[in-house]
């Protein structure tokens, strides 16, 4: 009898959290210009703690009463916008209470936004759903991919901290991947694991001559496998704090930036000599590596630094500040002396003309200038300074100096469209929020949620010539997921999308699907809200 009371109970809980999420449903499709009225906001949360401490739901009892309680005094009509807002608390305690069980195992986990980044190469989704549970268990960001072409490009993209291949593999095997990427990882130690089905001694001694630091044989004992990926991770932290020079270009490397900039300060601190900051980054590099490949694309980013380095004063610095930025520090340096000296780099290294299969091209570069002249700068306000003006610099045309501190013209940032689509309103929600306390230097992030892909499609703002960031649920009413996707990636501006799928956790088809069709990372449900911030952070920075 007591059970079948728990039961009919769970079944009137159920029922006042589908109402909830109807009637949020209700006002999110409401016109942009539509008030809602303050009396049915505050009679939908009377309703809820009524009902609530009836059903024994003593958190959403809690919440609904303090919720009423901020409405004391308010008479004014809402927007629906304002409604989310002021309704989170009730979003996110629907959210975690209708997945409180799957919930609680993934909360045992934490993920920091510098955790290292595993990429895994790998066309059995069945080991690739297997291999990301366990080492995202251990508090680490894995990206997966079964299609070889498109893993070479995310390689580069993401630069992981630990390459895991699978030698077969359809189109070209884990062997050519490995070639494709060995120049690269000559030049940044990126420990490169293999696994196999075979374990031949001809297959592991290929496998090492390739450049792989390690060979794991299918199946995997998972509990060595984590074990040697933990003491890949720790080499690789060891190698990158140990060493000052990047080995790629041959200019010192970030680490050595901060310990420069840091010295120069003080010496301004004593001397009250002004120095100059200026961050540079080669135009359209992207494209080149698109285009003629990323050897060659190396290859431009050695030049370019050696040309930097062999065409500055001895007393200036030049340092790789990460992909294809760099900084030069120029000692004892006004804003308009260093602005002289930058343009006449962008003219001298404008004229260098690079080969690639008999095809001859030029390349520019932009820089953003700040100089210290202020006991009141702090080093952390001068880079960013010299950040901005550098996407000025962009925006203006590419191929100059900006230095904001010589001009009133105001910055203005790029912008990046973020889009979620799921039929829940609860998630659509809850992922709105999140999107909204995320910040990615000089861009300005452009959030709308749909609730279906036809909808999404129709956007105006799907259709905006802008770089795009789209959170698709793989299944929805009307169209799924997977269609939109494959909707995006025969479009034209397929290159300015990056895609995350919302999958169900024993969904191996949609995930198959979705990384076959082009998605660029997958999360299932139900996920840790403040993983999927880190996950996603990571993501939006590769668009930069």
């Amino acid at each position: 009898m007591i059970e079948e009371e728990i039961m009919d109970l769970q079944k009137y809980r159920n029922h006042l959290i589908q109402n909830i999420k109807n009637k949020l449903s209700e006002w999110a499709r409401s016109e942009e210009t539509e008030l809602i009225p303050f009396k049915e906001v505050y009679r939908f949360l009377h309703s809820i703690k009524g009902t609530s401490g009836t059903l024994q739901l003593v958190g959403l009892v809690e919440i609904s009463a303090e919720l009423l309680s901020k409405l004391e005094g308010r008479v004014e009509n809402w927007d629906k916008f304002e409604v989310k807002n002021f309704l989170y608390p009730l979003i996110e305690f629907i959210y975690k209470h209708e997945n409180s069980n799957e919930l609680a195992n993934l909360n045992e986990t934490v993920l920091y936004s510098n955790a290292p980044v595993i990429h895994i190469i790998d066309d059995d989704v069945s080991m690739l759903i297997l291999l990301k549970d366990v080492l995202e268990g251990e508090g680490w960001i894995v990206i997966t991919n079964t299609n070889p072409e498109k893993a070479v490009k995310q390689y580069f993209e993401m630069k992981p901290d630990c390459l895991i291949i699978d030698i077969h593999l359809p189109q070209k095997d884990g062997f050519q991947i490995l070639e494709e990427i060995y120049e690269h990882n000559k030049k940044h130690f990126i420990p490169t694991i293999m696994i196999s089905i075979k374990s031949s001694k001809e297959t592991r001694m290929k496998a090492y001559q390739k450049g792989a630091d390690d060979f794991f044989k299918k199946p995997i004992d998972l509990e060595e496998f984590v074990a040697k990926i933990n003491r890949h991770l720790q080499r690789k932290k060891l190698f990158d704090e140990s060493v000052l020079i990047d080995e790629l270009t041959q200019v010192y490397n970030r680490k050595y930036l901060l310990e420069s900039l840091n010295r120069f300060y003080q010496d301004f601190k004593r001397t009250k000599q002004p120095f100059s900051i200026s961050i540079v980054d080669i135009d359209f590099f992207k494209k080149i590596n698109d285009t003629y490949g990323h050897l060659m694309g190396d290859q431009v980013l050695r030049d370019f630094a050696q040309y930097i380095k062999k065409n500055v004063r001895n007393l200036d610095m030049i340092f790789r500040y990460g992909g294809e930025e760099f900084v030069i520090i120029f000692p004892k340096t006004n804003n308009v002396d260093a602005k002289k000296r930058l343009n006449e780099l962008i003219r001298g290294f404008s004229q260098i003309e690079f080969t690639h299969n008999d095809n001859n091209f030029t390349v520019t570069f932009s820089a953003g200038l700040f100089t210290v002249d202020d006991m009141g700068i702090e080093i952390s306000e001068a880079l960013k300074e010299a950040d901005s003006s550098l996407y000025e610099a962009k925006r203006l045309g590419r191929a100059r100096v900006e230095c904001l501190q010589m001009t009133s013209n105001t910055y203005k940032n790029n912008v990046l469209n973020i889009s979620v689509i799921d039929d829940d309103i609860i998630i659509r929600s809850l992922l709105a929020q999140v999107l909204d306390s995320i910040s990615i230097e000089n861009f300005e992030l452009n959030i709308k949620t749909f609730e279906n892909g036809p909808s999404f499609l129709n956007s105006a703002h799907a259709k905006e010539e802008v770089n795009h960031f789209l959170i698709l649920d793989g299944i929805m009413p009307e169209m799924d997921g997977l269609e939109v996707l494959q909707n995006i990636k025969q479009g034209k501006s397929v290159n300015k999308y990056k895609v995350l799928m919302l999958t169900g956790r024993n969904s191996k088809y949609e995930i198959e699907r979705a990384l076959r069709l082009g998605a660029d990372d997958y999360v299932t449900k139900p996920f840790n809200v403040n993983e999927l911030r880190v996950r996603v952070e990571r993501i939006l920075n590769t668009l930069k």
